[in-house]
């Protein structure tokens, strides 16, 4: 008999998910972390200090908005960032109280170490004190997470040259900031620094940032960006990176540029912890990007173990990585899967914010061949203007014929929040026609729904009309 039904490698956001969604189930689980609560890199790194900081800078961009400029605010030179996330500990103990609470809840057992597979069904965990403990399972979900990935040519050092692990670390800000990589983490970073005041440009070697979201929202992404003085360099490779050891670090690009910076921010993708795990042990195959290889419902190469959240590879967000793991408990222990999943949203924290669900346009167009695109702008919404965030918009994507809503799409303030409206209209085979007939609160920025479905409803019906002009011709 096993020691457990289910063993979770990894406390994170999938690793998380995965142990509770197990023990609901009646699961007797065991989740092992090696720090010494749950939450992974997404609490202390990641997710939960960078949003509290990208607070503070939204806040103050916004005060200035508010009062027309008349209130400046004005970032002292060398302010000390740690004085803009006072809250950054407090947020992140509330967290952690909570996530530790909700194992206790549902009867998780909790093991701090690092853990290694020694065969297809037993784990070996190495101990704080040097010793070693190792456990069996029916079922394993591999969900360890993932370290910043860092190139031969970028000697990240945590004082001049960082990474995401180190960059909050700055005992200031400082005037300008390199940042190599154009995706969610660069981006989100990114934005964050250049709306402190930071004089922030992106390198990457793709034509433009965030190349998996839809063009039309990059586009805000880039506008706020350079409205704040940043600057987007893109189709540049890197040659090397050096710190000058006075005051500068230089990046050179091919082709002979040269650009200074004060500090520089490496976010050149991630790396899974898979040399570390055992996996041969196990059986468990590995990608040629060094991610475990997965199906369709999250298992690996071993039957019996499966893998979500970074491990496996991108989109890598918490709220993917969350559901990621869910299904893979569910599908272990023979439970009902849902189909809300295939649905999850997008949410990157960009300012400003982009969100993004269902079918984007150039997706809709080619399944379908002709789709129907209603777009909604924040500075025709009373909330926009009133919010001093007209810089926004709401796209939908429906089918031409049969209006139902294929795709949500949003940029702007509380864009991440406004698309689960799209959500809930996907899955539930809704038209557009449903926003038009239903009452919103005024003022909202969720009355973009209806501004959108209008311009919808003009489109459809100038194809209605154009139809017997063209049988008479």
């Amino acid at each position: 008999m096993s020691d457990y039904d289910l063993i979770v490698i990894g406390g994170g956001p999938a690793g998380q998910k995965a142990a509770v969604q197990g023990a609901k189930a009646g699961a007797r689980v065991l989740l092992i972390e090696r720090a010494k609560t749950a939450g992974g890199a997404c609490v202390r790194y990641g997710t939960i200090p960078s949003k509290t900081l990208r607070e503070t800078a939204l806040s103050l961009g916004k005060f200035r908005k508010l009062t027309a400029h008349v209130m400046d605010v004005e970032m002292p030179s060398h302010l000390q960032l740690s004085s803009l996330m006072e809250r950054k500990e407090e947020v992140v103990a509330a967290h952690e109280r909570y996530m530790q609470a909700q194992l206790e809840r549902n009867g998780i057992e909790l093991r701090q170490g690092v853990a290694r597979f020694t065969s297809p069904s037993r784990v070996e965990i190495a101990l704080l004190d040097g010793s070693h403990q190792g456990y069996s399972s029916r079922f394993f979900v591999i969900a360890a997470g993932s370290s910043p990935r860092t190139p031969d040519n970028v000697p990240v050092d945590h004082e001049h040259i960082l990474d995401s692990d180190s960059l909050l670390s700055l005992s200031y800000l400082p005037e300008s900031l390199v940042v190599l990589g154009a995706g969610v983490i660069a981006c989100e970073y990114a934005s964050i620094f250049a709306a402190l005041g930071v004089k922030v440009t992106i390198v990457d070697r793709g034509a433009r940032p965030l190349a998996f979201m839809d063009q039309e929202l990059v586009e805000y992404f880039l506008k706020e960006l350079r409205g704040a003085g940043g600057e987007f360099l893109g189709d540049r490779s890197l040659e090397s990176v050096a710190f000058d050891g006075l005051s500068s670090v230089e990046t050179r690009l091919e082709g002979g540029q040269i650009l200074r910076s004060e500090k520089l921010f490496c976010a050149l993708g991630r790396v899974a912890p898979v040399a570390a795990l055992g996996l041969g042990a196990a059986g468990v195959k590995v990608t040629a990007r060094g991610l475990v290889e997965v199906d369709e419902n999250l298992c690996t190469s071993a039957p019996h173990i499966y893998a979500a959240g970074d491990v496996i590879g991108p989109p890598a967000l918490a709220s993917t990585s969350m559901e990621q793991g869910r299904r893979a408990a569910c599908h272990a222990l023979g439970l009902d899967l849902g189909r809300q999943g295939v649905l999850a949203p997008i949410g990157i924290y960009t300012i400003p914010e982009l969100g993004s669900v269902g079918m984007t346009e150039p997706q809709a167009r080619e399944r379908y061949g002709d789709v129907l695109v209603g777009r909604a702008k924040f500075e025709e919404v009373a909330r926009g203007q009133i919010s001093a965030a007209e810089n926004g918009l709401l796209k939908l994507v429906v089918h031409a014929e049969s209006g139902v809503v294929l795709g949500a799409h949003a940029a702007g303030e509380s864009a991440t929040e406004l698309v689960h409206l799209g959500q809930m209209a996907i899955i539930s085979g809704l038209t557009y026609e449903t926003f038009i007939d239903s009452v919103f609160n005024f003022p909202t920025f969720a009355e973009a729904y209806r501004v959108a479905a209008f311009d919808l409803l003009k489109q459809q019906r100038a194809r209605v009309s154009a139809k017997p002009a063209a049988a008479a011709e």
